[in-house]
């Protein structure tokens, strides 16, 4: 071997082996630490009923959430962290919405009351109100004009849309090791993603879908807004549970027709008595205010830095605030600032100084669409594609919102540079079930916001339990929680935030293109 290619071989050999040592765990004496108040000692159980049982459910911009907001700051302080606080995030032009009463009962032809939920941001009907039940069902324009002058007064149900059959699978379901052993295989070449969106030559049929669907919206809202039907109902939810979800609306539109969700049992029976030739009635009374409060907020606190060249860099642990309005939001996603907010009371209790500040976020708008972590990115990280100071102060995002369920590793988001940080990280946290860490991506939550402009933001891989049966309906409150799966979860992310705090280095961000920086609404 030549004398240069030499020199320059020894440089890569302990280039390699330096950063291959780069990464630090912490001590095996502070895990012990953290895993004995984390396990022993832990408020799992009385932070879960604070933000579930006291907080109540927590829409976006409701008034619900405003005092959620200020009890949870209430909370913070009581717990010791530095400077609770509530700030301002992003504008939110649907303003707020609150549930004041809801009642639906069919009356014909016999009585039977229903567990029903209005859909956010619908309108109330004038007092109590009955009226004859007609199966609305508008597949085209030509549709439209069948319904004219025929359901001013009436109760609209929409046709069904979902069925439920008997499944034979549990209902709760934990990953298998053959599973999570699938999830650290890299799947980048088994998979051809645009993240611009579709292939060009798809476009053109798919927006002439879309134009056309939206087109039929509008006509049918038109339609609503000018016969006054007392009501429309959809059916969704099963086990007799209804789901949650929006109507379109913005501050100063006029208010929507009164709309309610109804489990496909009840709303089916309704529609199979119409079309088998019986009348059917229902009486309702909605009651919901509208706000003029078009603000997102987030909730934060800290554990101050104390290293004075490390002290500004930021851990940042959170999970989304907001919930829709049936349940408590227990799983989703309670369950999420739950086990952030014990992980930093684990710390702040063992008196542990970090080098870096960990910051704690509790988000506002996840449901709506990441309003309160976007608002978040682009006040503090990056704007318009131009970074801000905040960018390379950004050491790490730990993010939670799978339900409850314990965690088992974590995805990476692609970024192999993330792999020898929770490799040495991880070392003592394995006996907590914490093994695996995957490549892949996931999606469709806070971590999203931090992710796509190369930030290290990441969300675990989580058993599901129940969480696809219950979330986003009203069934969603405490007992969804396992607090046994959330002990560990808060104990994992305590020594996570420690580490990534001390370690000398940071993960490295990396540079996305702009078509994958663009979030999808």
């Amino acid at each position: 071997m030549k004398k240069g290619l030499l020199i320059v071989s020894l440089f890569l050999a302990a280039f390699a082996g330096n950063f291959a040592h780069a990464q630090v765990s912490e001590s095996p004496e502070l895990a012990a630490r953290i895993k004995d108040e984390g396990l022993n000692n832990s408020q799992i159980e009385e932070i879960s009923q604070y933000m579930t049982d006291l907080l109540g459910s927590r829409l976006t911009a409701s008034q619900q959430k405003r005092r959620a907001e200020k009890l949870v700051v209430a909370k913070l302080n009581e717990l010791g962290f530095s400077n609770p606080r509530t700030e301002f995030a992003i504008e939110f032009t649907r303003g707020g919405w609150d549930v004041v009463k809801t009642y639906a009962a069919m009356t014909t032809p016999y009585y039977c009351a229903f567990s029903v939920n209005p859909k956010a941001w619908s309108g109330s009907t004038k007092g109590l109100v009955k009226g004859e039940c007609v199966v609305f069902d508008v597949q085209s324009k030509e549709d439209i004009a069948k319904y004219k002058g025929k359901i001013a007064g009436r109760i609209l149900l929409m046709p069904s849309t979902q069925s439920y059959d008997i499944n034979f699978n549990p209902l709760a379901t934990r990953y298998t090791e053959e599973q999570l052993q699938g999830l650290t295989i890299d799947n980048r070449a088994n998979t051809n993603i645009n993240p611009a969106g579709p292939p060009r030559n798809a476009a053109p049929r798919q927006m002439m879908d879309r134009a056309a669907q939206m087109e039929l919206q509008q006509l049918t809202r038109e339609l609503l807004a000018s016969e006054k039907p007392l009501c429309v109902v959809t059916g969704r939810g099963a086990f007799n549970v209804p789901s949650g979800t929006g109507v379109s609306y913005k501050v100063g539109d006029p208010e929507p027709t009164p709309e309610i969700m109804m489990p496909i049992e009840d709303h089916g029976r309704m529609v199979r008595l119409i079309q088998n030739g019986q009348k059917v009635e229902m009486e309702l009374e909605l009651i919901n205010k509208f706000t003029n409060d078009q603000e997102v907020h987030n909730v934060y606190a800290e554990i101050p830095g104390t290293d004075p060249k490390l002290k500004d860099e930021i851990v940042l642990l959170g999970g989304h605030f907001d919930s829709w309005h049936g349940g408590t939001g227990a799983a989703d996603n309670a369950s999420g600032c739950i086990v952030m907010i014990e992980a930093m009371r684990i710390l702040k209790t063992l008196g542990f100084k970090p080098k870096r500040t960990i910051r704690l976020a509790l988000w506002g708008g996840e449901e709506q669409g990441l309003y309160g972590s976007r608002g978040y990115s682009e006040q503090f990280l990056q704007k318009e594609g131009k970074k801000l100071p905040g960018y390379d102060k950004f050491a790490l995002y730990l993010n939670m919102d799978n339900g409850s369920g314990r965690f088992r590793g974590i995805y990476l988001e692609r970024n192999d540079a993330a792999f020898p940080f929770f490799e040495a990280w991880k070392k003592y946290i394995e006996s907590l079930g914490f093994n695996y860490l995957s490549p892949r991506n996931t999606g469709s939550t806070d971590h999203v916001n931090f992710s796509r402009i190369g930030l290290p933001a990441y969300q675990f891989i989580q058993d599901a339990l129940e969480y696809n049966r219950t979330y986003h309906t009203i069934m969603d409150t405490y007992e969804r929680l396992s607090l046994t799966d959330l002990k560990l979860d808060a104990t994992i992310v305590a020594w996570l935030a420690a580490c990534a705090a001390n370690d000398p280095n940071k993960i490295p961000s990396r540079e996305m293109p702009q078509q994958a920086q663009r979030m999808p609404f």
